[in-house]
């Protein structure tokens, strides 16, 4: 545990935040994931006090500083693209209500980043059945409930739309019809944690309004 007569808290905050920030551009990790390893990497222990560590608004704002001193060349290309792919699958799957979440839609994806998709339908095996019908091969997981309401099944797969360019990964979180009028809380900035078609169809457009629409 950091010694907190000689460690001011915050500094140390800021430096697990930049180190997290780091890995998850450079390396893909997740917020959880980086936080861990920076957390390993700046302090020297394998065990550190919840109070010691940022939270993941302020990751969020080193990765956009990172982004922006080091991949400000690539990284508006990559994001558009995932947007893009995403955009694409939510028309492919508009009977079953999709909403893009995460960080192509937060802005802060890079060449690592996957896309996140919720659907919400009376019967969500259906969104199964489709992807059999389309020829798409996935891998079933779980991922825990936007509303803290245990875990929902999750589709996930490759996909490139052109043998030319790299995969994508996309995952497909699958909710009951029910889910989509529960209460979702708009993070520190005021945006909703998920999109639908039309606003990400509006932030590819750049008329994206200042905060994204449930």
């Amino acid at each position: 545990m950091v010694r907190k007569s000689f460690v001011d808290p915050q500094r140390v905050r800021e430096e697990i935040a930049m180190a997290a920030a780091r890995l998850i551009a450079e390396e893909g990790l997740d917020y959880a994931s980086a936080k861990r390893k920076a957390a390993r990497q700046v302090v020297g222990q394998p065990r550190v006090a919840g109070e010691w560590l940022p939270d993941n608004d302020q990751i969020e704002e080193e990765i956009r500083e990172y982004q922006a001193l080091f991949q400000a060349e690539t990284q508006p290309a990559v994001l558009r693209r995932l947007r893009e792919i995403a955009l694409e699958w939510m028309m492919r799957l508009a009977q079953f209500n999709p909403y893009l979440t995460g960080a192509v839609l937060n802005g802060t994806a890079g060449e690592h980043s996957d896309v996140h998709l919720q659907v919400f339908c009376d019967n969500p095996k259906e969104v199964a059945i489709y992807l059999l019908n389309a020829n798409v091969q996935y891998d079933v997981s779980e991922t825990h409930h936007f509303g803290g309401r245990g875990d929902v099944e999750t589709l996930s797969f490759l996909w490139r739309s052109t043998r030319d360019e790299a995969p994508v990964g996309i995952h497909i979180a699958l909710y009951d019809t029910d889910d989509l009028r529960g209460a979702v809380r708009a993070d520190a900035r005021g945006r909703a944690p998920r999109a639908n078609a039309e606003t990400v169809r509006a932030l590819l457009e750049g008329d994206a309004p200042s905060a994204l629409a449930d």
